[in-house]
């Protein structure tokens, strides 16, 4: 940990003074269970937490912040494993108050603010039969998910969080309040579509909605025994699987708490009934299923059932990268790594990438990640803080047996905190050099830094 930073009694009571939120200092009620994110294993202690309440709010905040020379964090959400949402000893914005949402049936719009979970943007999306990719835990906020690119069980269909994005309120480090839009500033709109929280605060976002009441999915177990057959099988299934149908494997625990290991594939099929049940049906033939959970149900309860493996508080450290193929040897040490894990919690999983996804340009927003294959990741949860050094190294060590098979790009939601350097510019690729540019045009003194940061160009 850092040392606290002294804050100046004058300018803390000026921004006291009109601040409509919630100002925390170290003592103060309130201020411990604030610092506390997702991952259990983030121990930081800012010198003041600012819990805005609104756009104002954020731009005194900054304001603040860069006249008292403290580090910057933003929380939103507050799930990213990496722990930047809280920054040692300096300022972290806290949007978590900030849950307005806004349906327009309509339009097919919805605007949401920087601290709404996709849980919450889901049970309002559904009350008018609407959705939109974000996610694949309900507990995970918006705002990073999205300015990250943003995953989830609809990508097939349409695509990324920010395939679907209209608009972002930005607060910049100036204290600037934008607009960004494609027609208004479209090269910082382009940026935030990947580029995470390099360009200012984002407090909210506008996004496309689809018609969407029900998906036919859930969960097929096989003992681990099978996990080559079924995963041989799985790469096989998802060469040909329409827009409508996302399958995620896994080699994880069994959910019933008895700890058996299994090969696990969580299926999302966003069409028609009728054409859903037929083309998942070989997944639920193949092999000696010890469980099949799989059925019609609300696009919300979809969003929840892998929420249960990753509680708030657990300890997390994950590595991730995209693979190059699914062979069969990458599909054995995969098997036999798994077989050494030291945490019933932990999962080793395979997100696939079709259908819309792919069929953007590497160049049209900053998320240069459009090509089909697979992501990689190991997701390491434990509970006992006496086994975290035991934890820790076997994620390492289970991802460097895996390196030979993966592919340079990263997903940088995923990116963990003690990442080589290239690991930045290996996440966005191409994209990076004029990603770097427009950071340099809005950010040139990187106040916004505790982040997957991409550095300013210097003069």
């Amino acid at each position: 940990m850092t040392a606290q930073a002294a804050i100046d009694t004058d300018r803390f009571k000026s921004l006291a003074s009109t601040f409509s939120g919630v100002l925390l200092r170290p003592g103060d009620d309130g201020y411990e269970d604030a610092r506390r994110i997702h991952n259990g294993l983030i121990d930081k202690r800012p010198a003041l937490i600012a819990r805005c309440r609104g756009t104002a709010d954020i731009a005194d905040a900054i304001a603040f912040a860069r006249e008292s020379g403290l580090e910057i964090s933003v929380r939103g959400g507050g799930h990213n494993v990496a722990g930047r949402a809280v920054t040692d000893g300096g300022a972290m914005i806290d949007l978590s108050l900030m849950k307005g949402i806004h349906v327009d049936p309509g339009a097919r719009t919805v605007r949401v603010q920087g601290g709404v979970t996709w849980r919450e943007f889901n049970r309002e999306t559904a009350l008018h039969g609407l959705a939109t990719t974000g996610g694949v835990v309900s507990t995970t906020g918006v705002a990073g998910l999205t300015l990250g690119g943003g995953l989830g069980w609809l990508l097939g269909k349409h695509g990324l969080s920010v395939d679907n994005l209209i608009s972002v309120e930005l607060v910049t480090a100036a204290g600037d309040v934008l607009n960004v839009t494609a027609d208004e500033r479209p090269d910082l709109f382009w940026a935030l579509r990947g580029g995470g929280g390099n360009f200012g605060v984002a407090s909210s976002f506008a996004f496309r909605a689809h018609p969407l009441r029900q998906v036919y999915g859930g969960l097929v177990a096989h003992p681990l025994a099978a996990a080559a057959d079924v995963l041989r099988f799985y790469r096989d299934f998802t060469g040909a699987v329409p827009d409508e149908l996302t399958v995620f494997a896994a080699l994880a625990h069994a959910p019933d708490g008895s700890g058996t290991p299994v090969v696990a594939l969580v299926v999302c099929h966003c069409g028609a009934p009728e054409q859903a049940a037929k083309d998942v049906r070989p997944l639920l033939e193949f092999g000696t299923p010890v469980l099949v959970q799989v059925g019609p149900m609300p696009y919300p309860v979809m969003n929840t059932i892998l929420d249960e493996g990753f509680p708030r508080g657990a300890l997390n450290y994950w590595k991730s990268s995209f693979m190059k193929a699914l062979d069969d040897d990458a599909i054995g040490t995969m098997i036999d790594r798994f077989a050494a894990c030291p945490s019933m919690m932990t999962n080793i999983v395979l997100e696939h990438f079709h259908g819309a996804v792919t069929r953007v340009a590497v160049t049209d927003t900053a998320v240069p990640h459009r090509e089909a294959g697979y992501n990689f990741l190991v997701a390491s949860v434990w509970a006992d803080p006496g086994t975290t050094d035991e934890n820790i190294a076997w994620t390492r060590a289970t991802y460097a047996a895996q390196e030979p098979f993966l592919a340079r790009k990263r997903y940088v939601n995923y990116l963990d905190d003690d990442e080589p350097r290239d690991a930045i510019p290996n996440a966005y690729g191409s994209n990076y050099a004029r990603l770097a540019e427009i950071k340099r045009r809005y950010d040139p003194g990187n106040l916004f830094r505790l982040n997957q940061n991409i550095e300013p160009p210097r003069a």
